[in-house]
């Protein structure tokens, strides 16, 4: 009779167990996020708020070549025999002779007749204009995102990134002549190229699909501040260069110590790596932190291991050699993207550099350049939260080139109303509005790329668009240079591709509201399921 009882008693507890095994929740990080941790919560934000500040610094070391390679209006010999750093100029008596324009006011022309780099007293170094395109070339490596998709993760790329940055910004400082200076801020290009991408990727996967476009466009809001403070920084230094870069290689320092340690890893990744624990982990502290919490029963599907026995691990590692480049589909759609990326970069930076060919002070043209970043993120955010992002990506394009169109007609009927230093009001209005659009469409091509990927080559697809942006930049230093003798030729090339851009967007695939895929099996075959059912 006992032995009967506990046979029951037996049945009794294996078929409880069998009932827990079967209640058992398991959901995929957009459903909990979306579910239990709340879309957008105090966590997100506070998380979205430590990795956006990088940005700052991003923008900073990006853009500070605008000053410290500008070419000064007039140069001042402070001796005939020595440059200020006590290295030896010109003789005497060449000096004397070759000096004798100082004062002019068409100064930056002749520049005193000497040949770059031979100056002394300058207000920075003075370089070829391309050299701040030759500085971002070597951004244009995958290293970091491939870093991060496949082996250190968001956080600890952004880590790497940020003490190379601080690092090879302080040697640029100390840089005893333009080749080594060349070379530093080549290394520099490459170094920060980690920490844009891996700031959006890691703001953007850790909120719901309805916020995924304004927590991107947030980022953004401190590559402008790091860009309007910039002038200030370089206004009080303007007398050495080496102080803007020492200045500027503190800030990822300071962060890498008192802020990144704060900063989650993305759960995303973690997942796809197979870490499922330390994944829900961060949700539930953000859950807790928001107020809520997970269900106990809770667990996190990973589409990378949906079979089971030893299929599990060979479809783990099937996903971990998944590639943009060998994914027919994923290739195709990446090489639009460049393409869009190319000419977008082109317009961006290139109406950025081309400041100096508008005759106004340049301090207050970056300083304008500056300020209407602002109004092109809130616009941005505002439009990305009811707008496709292949629309509000094409039209903001197709205003930037426009604007740049519409400044050729200006640099012609807007020289008899010039101000005294030459430039033209009418014109300069223009370009704002051109460089607002193009900052919108720069900011909102950077959020759609993140969609359009899943999360096992996120990064590498960012960072790949960052390439294709950064080779754009690296060649409108020579436009600029012709717009020297030809303004509306330059003008004329920037608007073409601007509206370009816009037309090869129309071969994407609009991703507002969609999931966030985590592999790219996963997400080709709910891409055909979805266009089969429309």
């Amino acid at each position: 009779m006992k032995q009967e009882e506990g046979e029951e008693a037996q049945k009794l507890v294996h078929g409880i167990n069998i009932e827990i095994a079967e209640t058992k929740l398991e959901l995929t990080v957009d459903e909990v996020v979306e579910g239990y941790v709340g879309s957008l919560g105090i966590s997100q934000l506070l998380h979205v708020f430590l990795v956006s500040l990088a940005w700052i610094f991003d923008s900073q070391n990006t853009l500070a070549t605008i000053f410290s390679d500008a070419q000064p209006p007039s140069w001042r010999c402070i001796s005939p025999h020595l440059h200020a750093d006590n290295t030896t100029v010109v003789p005497a008596m060449a000096a004397a002779s070759l000096c004798s324009s100082i004062g002019d006011s068409k100064g930056g022309g002749s520049v005193c007749g000497l040949p770059p780099g031979r100056g002394s007293g300058l207000v920075g170094i003075e370089a070829p204009l391309s050299l701040s395109g030759v500085s971002s070339v070597i951004e244009r490596s995958g290293v970091f995102g491939f870093l991060a998709d496949a082996y250190l993760g968001r956080k600890r790329t952004m880590l790497l990134s940020c003490i190379l940055t601080s690092t090879t910004a302080f040697l640029t400082s100390l840089s005893p002549n333009i080749w080594i200076y060349s070379l530093l801020r080549f290394a520099n290009g490459f170094a920060r190229s980690g920490i844009g991408i891996c700031c959006l990727v890691l703001s953007t996967e850790s909120v719901g699909r309805k916020w995924r476009g304004q927590v991107g466009q947030c980022g953004f809001f401190f590559f402008s501040a790091g860009f309007l403070s910039l002038p200030l920084i370089a206004y009080h230094c303007r007398t050495s260069w080496r102080s803007l870069y020492q200045i500027i290689s503190l800030l990822p320092l300071v962060y890498s110590l008192l802020f990144l340690p704060f900063v989650s890893e993305s759960p995303r990744w973690l997942l796809i790596r197979g870490r499922s624990k330390e994944a829900l982990e961060i949700l539930q502290r953000y859950a807790r932190l928001n107020g809520k919490m997970l269900p106990s029963n809770l667990s996190l599907a990973n589409p990378s291991m949906s079979k089971v026995g030893g299929e599990a691990l060979a479809e783990t590692k099937s996903t971990e050699k998944e590639s943009l480049w060998t994914t027919r589909w994923a290739a195709k759609r990446m090489i639009v993207v460049m393409i869009t990326g190319f000419g977008v970069g082109f317009v961006y930076y290139g109406v950025q550099l081309n400041v100096e060919n508008l005759n106004f002070n340049l301090y207050f043209t970056v300083a304008l350049n500056a300020l209407m970043e602002i109004p092109a993120v809130v616009i941005g955010t505002i439009l990305s939260s009811f707008t496709n992002r292949r629309l509000l990506f094409s039209q903001s394009a197709f205003i930037a080139g426009v604007s740049c169109i519409l400044c050729i007609v200006f640099s012609h009927g807007g020289r008899a109303k010039a101000d005294e230093s030459g430039g033209s009001w009418p014109q300069l209005i223009i370009e704002g509005i051109g460089f607002m659009a193009a900052s919108t469409a720069f900011n909102i091509l950077y959020i759609y790329c993140v969609e359009l990927f899943p999360t096992n080559v996120r990064n590498s697809a960012v960072s790949m668009l960052r390439q294709a942006l950064m080779l754009g930049a690296s060649i409108s230093p020579l436009m600029v240079v012709l717009g020297r003798l030809s303004p509306s030729l330059s003008f004329l090339v920037f608007g073409f591709l601007s509206i370009f851009s816009g037309v090869m967007s129309s071969w994407l695939p609009e991703t507002k509201n969609a999931p966030l895929y985590e592999t790219l099996k996963q997400q080709e075959e709910d891409e055909k399921q979805s266009s089969e059912v429309k």
